[in-house]
């Protein structure tokens, strides 16, 4: 039976709990933590302040691991394109980046992988370092102890076969027919979810072409037997879904022998369509780095050359991904992230007290308007009936905008006071009509696809590089409920059965899992503000078990921190790790929304954050606490460090926002009726 919303089943929302009495009274050592957090408070808002672009927007760095260098490397060695700067500037960062065991991680503090310590070790090479460099010689002997090149994932031993490096035939096959496949048929490139759907499309084309560029160098010192560089690879039980897939994918090679040419060629061309109509208006694809990369050389493959205005403005994209450092480093992000980082900045100084109409709140607010995406884009697919309106992650992403930024927006343009108020309740309207479209068949949210959680995309020997499938999340959908509440839609039956998903996920140990932050400390933090600003009172059983397990997991410096690990599954690292300015900022969030204001946890944590603040007002933050892909793709968002503490001192300084009837303005118009 699932659970609802007051504990029982069917009932209805109770009364939210009241704010807490103005004549509390405050001790000496509480009002000594308020001081401390007030005046952290006005050091990050003027640091954030700060740093905003005249345009209105704010950006961090966002920060991957070294593949993206390396890969980028690889692929202007491919194309011709090379040159000693760009190359030295990558290896200063990529050198910069190894581990004293010769490795390279995926995230700070986190152990050697061997695909992302190959491909490193490949670019070192291409900028000139030697094998028997002490560096690389390391770096090697590491890689042959883990199995060499063959224990790589698939997506490293494409890059390599591109040179010659490894065999395309030892490859898994993915056939450009794919493209056909209509979107009831299993396998369909809109099963996928979008970030693989545009990375595979490409590689399609590619794994067609099966090109090979001269090496320039052989990699034997990278195999564990250079006289048999490609063994092979070990079949699963039949009886098993990896084994059934092992065998398909022979069928499928088998199936390349007898294909009909002309149905090949014009798989790929209708490929080539799908490719260039998804290019955006600066010349990326979809705003990140991998399909870009990949839609480059299947273009190129196909006789467009380096002048020709797609792949021009293709590469010029790629080189806007680039951060020049002051050492002369040259490090690649995946992607760039204005609009998550301009509304999560909005709404944190809000919520610390700068005031509602602050002239660079307004210009904030007029840009994320001006980035509203009015027009349909792959989510259409499933949803063709469903007027668009929302907005993506980045500068340039028409096609793909997401499900978290589009309320996260919404909650931001609410706390702002704008000169054209009628201009933000119709594009928050809109927000609103598409989130309540997306909604899944499970009454969750995903990110950017509606119930896209077919079990075989990630079955597949190729995609061996992450998760494939983009399902609804605890932390998604908890950012789509608050926007919900906002809008005065806590008791509509959409909203109330994303609640009831939400309690249903909830863990036995009171925590939620973060798909897109790390992890459980993140999905912790997002859901319980989304419940008690849908009106469930902080004596509700989840709210109390979360406040339990964050309590339990609160590290001994008063600080919270969670290692990537706890995605694979290892308890003991589940709410555990250093501590970290966002992941504190996380369950202080939670605990404030849960009414725990004045317990001893709330007051460490603050501490915490007012003690571990720079000087001018910022936090550093090595760590990794945010997620491409669980585990497997890991990210440090630069702002994170900044906006989310400034959001909990300002909410444990000022009180919830919507106490403060920051997000209660009357609706002029309803999602229903909304239709320009």
């Amino acid at each position: 039976m699932t659970a609802t919303t007051d504990g029982s089943t069917g009932a209805t929302l109770p009364p939210r709990a009241a704010a807490a009495s103005d004549t509390t009274l405050i001790t000496p050592e509480a009002a000594g933590v308020q001081e401390a957090a007030a005046r952290a408070a006005r050091r990050a808002t003027d640091f954030l302040l700060a740093t905003q672009d005249t345009e209105g927007w704010w950006k961090g760095d966002l920060e991957t691991n070294v593949t993206m260098d390396a890969e980028d490397l690889l692929l202007r060695q491919f194309l011709g394109i090379l040159d000693e700067h760009t190359a030295q500037a990558a290896a200063t960062f990529i050198r910069g980046e190894q581990r004293p065991d010769g490795t390279w991680a995926t995230f700070h503090g986190g152990p050697g992988e061997l695909s992302a310590t190959v491909e490193a070790y490949v670019a070192l090479r291409l900028a000139g370092d030697a094998p028997d460099a002490p560096h690389m010689a390391k770096a090697s002997a590491w890689i042959r102890e883990r199995g060499g090149i063959a224990a790589a994932r698939v997506f490293t031993r494409i890059w390599l076969a591109l040179f010659g490096w490894w065999k395309w035939e030892d490859l898994p096959e993915l056939p450009p027919e794919l493209i056909y496949f209509p979107t009831w048929f299993p396998l369909n490139i809109y099963n996928f979810g979008c970030w693989a759907r545009q990375t595979i499309v490409p590689l399609t084309i590619v794994s067609a072409k099966r090109p090979v560029r001269p090496a320039p160098f052989a990699l034997d010192e990278l195999h564990t037997d250079p006289a048999n560089p490609n063994p092979p690879q070990p079949l699963a039980p039949v009886a098993s879904w990896d084994g059934l897939f092992q065998r398909l994918d022979k069928v499928v090679r088998g199936y390349r022998k007898v294909a009909v040419r002309r149905l090949r060629r014009a798989a790929m061309n209708s490929a080539a369509r799908w490719i260039i109509e998804r290019q955006e208006n600066d010349g990326c694809w979809g705003g990140i780095q991998p399909p870009a990369v990949y839609s480059v050389i299947a273009l190129h493959l196909l006789g467009y050359d380096l002048e020709h205005p797609v792949l021009r403005e293709g590469l010029a994209s790629l080189d806007r991904f680039a951060v020049w450092r002051e050492d002369g480093a040259r490090m690649i992000e995946a992607c760039q992230s204005p609009v998550w980082d301009t509304c999560l900045a909005t709404i944190a100084l809000v919520d610390a007290g700068l005031p509602v109409d602050h002239p660079q709140l307004v210009r904030a607010a007029d840009w994320m308007l001006g980035e509203e995406i009015v027009r349909p884009g792959d989510w259409a697919v499933r949803r063709p009936q469903l007027p668009p309106g929302g907005w993506a992650f980045e500068f340039h992403n028409d096609n793909y905008p997401d499900i978290d930024d589009t309320a996260e927006v919404a909650l931001a343009l609410r706390r702002v006071r704008h000169h054209d108020p009628e201009r933000v309740d119709h594009a928050i309207a809109r927000a609103v009509r598409w989130n309540l479209g997306m909604q899944s068949r499970n009454g969750g949210w995903g990110a950017f696809d509606v119930d896209n959680t077919s079990p075989f995309p990630n079955r597949l020997p190729f995609c061996d590089f992450g998760e494939v499938i983009d399902p609804p999340s605890a932390d998604v959908t908890a950012h789509v409920v608050e926007m919900l509440a906002a809008e005065g839609l806590a008791h509509d039956p959409r909203t109330r059965r994303g609640i009831d998903w939400l309690l249903a996920e909830q863990e036995p140990d009171g925590s939620w899992f973060g798909r897109w932050g790390v992890n459980y400390i993140y999905g912790t933090g997002s859901v319980v503000p989304a419940l008690t600003a849908a009106g469930l009172p902080g004596s509700h059983p989840a709210i109390r078990r979360a406040v339990v397990w964050l309590e339990s997991v609160q590290n001994d410096d008063g600080g919270w921190g969670e290692d990537l690990r706890s995605y694979k599954h290892v308890k003991e690292w589940s709410g555990r790790g250093a501590s970290t300015a966002s992941q504190t900022a996380w369950a202080l969030m939670a605990l404030l929304a849960a009414g725990e204001k004045d317990s001893k946890a709330v007051e460490r944590g603050v501490q915490w954050l007012a003690g571990t603040q720079r000087e001018d007002g910022s936090w550093d933050e090595p760590y990794f606490t945010g997620t491409g892909f669980p585990w497997d793709f890991s990210i440090n968002y630069h702002l994170y460090r900044q906006v989310f503490p400034l959001t909990a001192l300002g909410r444990y300084l000022h009180g919830d926002p919507f106490e403060r009837k920051l997000l209660a303005r009357p609706r002029k118009t309803s999602p229903q009726a909304e239709g320009d």
